[in-house]
């Protein structure tokens, strides 16, 4: 597994989406770096980062993978973990796996399961992915990722994710896609005990405000915290919000 660590203190895990990468989390690590160490890592496929097996590849497997990485880095129990998007579902994952292995849980643009009518969409782009490569997915991935309001201010972003997303494993992709539109942990997320903090983004399509607030109500005490006019991607959106909101949880939970 590639990871990247920079800064000094309490550990806080970055784990990426699907859709974007590690590097997308640069600009919020050199934020939190000030206070915190900070370990990006590369999911498998992503990076440098081994590809697993993509026969019936599930996020829990992603989560265990991330959490024996952790436990390589070192991370004690009072490390955060955060995920956006992929990245929620996996932390999601490893709170439910490996829950006593670290402390407070951060997820954004996260859900329990995906409505059937969203499940589709996954399943496209794995049959693009694997019939095409990730050229052939990505101007379908690219639209999954901002909002319309972000890319009219930001015409270079769509072309910036695009060169990302050709350089992903197309197999590990289409696994990883395939995982997605199977996942279903209702039940399970009850069972998380760490201190969470569910972040939503208010015009977020790809992942729905209901869906951050049905996985808020099914985690005992956690909180809901929802950024306005943000899509999908806080941390390429949003980052000085995000930041104040992560750091506002884990003052709060310290």
């Amino acid at each position: 597994m590639e990871v990247r660590t920079s800064g000094r203190g309490p550990e806080i895990v970055l784990i990426h989406s699907l859709l974007t990468g590690p590097e997308a989390y640069d600009q919020i690590a050199k934020a939190l770096a000030s206070h915190h160490t900070v370990h990006r890592v590369f999911l498998p496929g992503f990076g440098s980062s081994t590809p697993l097996p993509q026969d019936d590849l599930s996020i829990a497997d992603l989560a265990d993978v991330a959490a024996k990485t952790m436990e390589e880095l070192g991370c004690d129990e009072a490390a955060t973990v955060f995920g956006n998007g992929l990245g929620a579902f996996v932390a999601l994952n490893v709170g439910i796996r490996h829950g006593g292995a670290f402390g407070p849980l951060i997820v954004a643009n996260v859900g329990a399961t995906f409505p059937e009518d969203r499940r589709g969409a996954f399943i496209t782009m794995s049959q693009l992915a694997d019939d095409g490569g990730m050229p052939a997915v990505a101007d379908v991935a690219v639209k999954r990722i901002f909002p319309e309001s972000f890319v009219a201010k930001h015409p270079t972003a769509l072309e910036r994710r695009r060169a990302v997303l050709e350089r992903i494993d197309p197999g590990a992709f289409s696994a990883a896609c395939r995982a997605l539109a199977r996942l279903d942990v209702s039940d399970e997320v009850r069972t998380i005990e760490n201190p969470t903090l569910v972040i939503a983004g208010s015009i977020d399509m790809t992942t729905p405000p209901e869906m951050a607030r049905d996985v808020a109500r099914r985690i005992p005490g956690a909180r809901l915290v929802t950024i306005a006019d943000c899509g999908h991607c806080p941390q390429l959106e949003q980052p000085t919000a995000l930041v104040e909101v992560i750091q506002t949880f884990l003052t709060d939970a310290g």
